[in-house]
């Protein structure tokens, strides 16, 4: 069975949340979810292997590690959970961990997606001009005795020259088609794409407020649980796969080993800066670190959403202003030249 996704994983802790809460136990719980008739067939296989698993008597974590469909870190803060007995906490607080991962993953598509559908769609509409009105209005510029020059002519070579290489243009679209696919739909595609991306400058920044906002996040979690904060950012780092944050991670633990202030630590390494970093400053003094890292988990999704919106808001505009310069200008070269001809007559 493939990994979960993380709505699959926000709606399993709250699940367990709940059950939990209620005073279920474990085993109990998993026997009622696989129970349910809304529960696909996959499910309930999955909630059928952990209800045995436990009445072998293992625990949820070890359970959760031997299905081998949950990450890591889910399974470590499981374990957490039960020997602290706040499972139920934990649960909760992975259900909204992997709410907000759902997210940032559908923040990234749409930055990514939306740029690409408006450019196919103006490039669509140049090539039915090309392909399609520009030959009309050659075949009527030859009826009355002359010829496209100019900018229309050109445009008009542009499209012999693409119908001519049909095959080999489409086979090329196909293949950027299908890369873009690769980056959306696989793990190592969406690596691969992101590493491309962040060669640009507002998509490295995207990528440093995602993995601020989960660090921040998954820290909360860490230390609302009663743990240290050298080895909350040990766990944590397994949810971060942005290299260049995670040198800043290890310079941190460095840091905390050498025996620096965790605030002084985040601030030193990079991982916190500005207001974020002065807010971790007063929280570290008055022991709310956890309370204040997921307050800089919200700043860093509101960044995100901020920063996807307005460069969409760029995006669009610009487009369309780019379709209407082009389109006028091929129509423009073409219409003038023929009324001077009509007017001619």
């Amino acid at each position: 069975m493939k990994k979960l996704g993380n709505t699959e994983l926000s709606y399993f802790c709250g699940q367990m949340s709940m059950i939990i809460r209620a005073g279920i136990s474990s085993i109990e719980g998993l026997h009622m979810m696989a129970e349910d008739s809304e529960a696909s067939p996959d499910e309930k296989k999955l909630y059928k292997d952990l209800q045995r698993r436990l009445e072998e008597g293992g625990y949820l974590h070890t359970a959760l590690e031997g299905v081998g469909v949950f990450p890591s870190y889910m399974v470590n803060m499981t374990r957490i959970g039960e020997e602290t007995g706040t499972l139920d906490n934990v649960m909760d607080a992975l259900r909204i961990h992997y709410s907000r991962e759902e997210e940032i993953r559908q923040s990234i598509r749409q930055a990514v997606t939306y740029p690409i559908v408006m450019s196919g769609m103006v490039m669509v509409v140049i090539l039915v001009l090309l392909l399609q009105v520009m030959p009309v209005f050659r075949q009527v510029f030859r009826q009355l005795g002359s010829e496209m020059t100019g900018f229309a002519g050109m445009m008009f070579d542009a499209g012999d020259i693409i119908r001519q290489y049909a095959i080999v243009i489409v086979a090329v679209f196909a293949a950027i088609m299908l890369v873009v696919i690769i980056c959306l739909r696989t793990e190592g595609g969406r690596k691969a794409g992101i590493a491309f991306l962040t060669n640009f400058r507002f998509f490295k920044k995207l990528r440093n407020d995602i993995s601020t906002s989960r660090f921040a996040d998954g820290l909360a979690l860490a230390l609302r649980s009663g743990f240290s904060p050298d080895f909350g950012i040990e766990m944590v780092s397994e949810i971060i796969d942005d290299k260049i944050f995670l040198n800043k991670i290890d310079k941190c633990k460095g840091m905390l080993n050498e025996g620096a202030p965790f605030d002084e630590a985040l601030k030193e390494s990079g991982i916190l800066s500005g207001v974020p970093a002065r807010m971790m400053t007063i929280g570290n003094r008055t022991g709310s670190a956890d309370t204040v890292m997921k307050q800089i988990s919200d700043i860093s999704q509101r960044n995100i959403d901020n920063s996807i919106n307005s460069a969409l808001g760029t995006i669009e505009p610009v487009l369309i202003v780019a379709l209407s310069l082009i389109i006028g200008a091929i129509l423009m070269s073409v219409i003038f030249p023929f009324l001077g001809m009509v007017s001619s007559i």
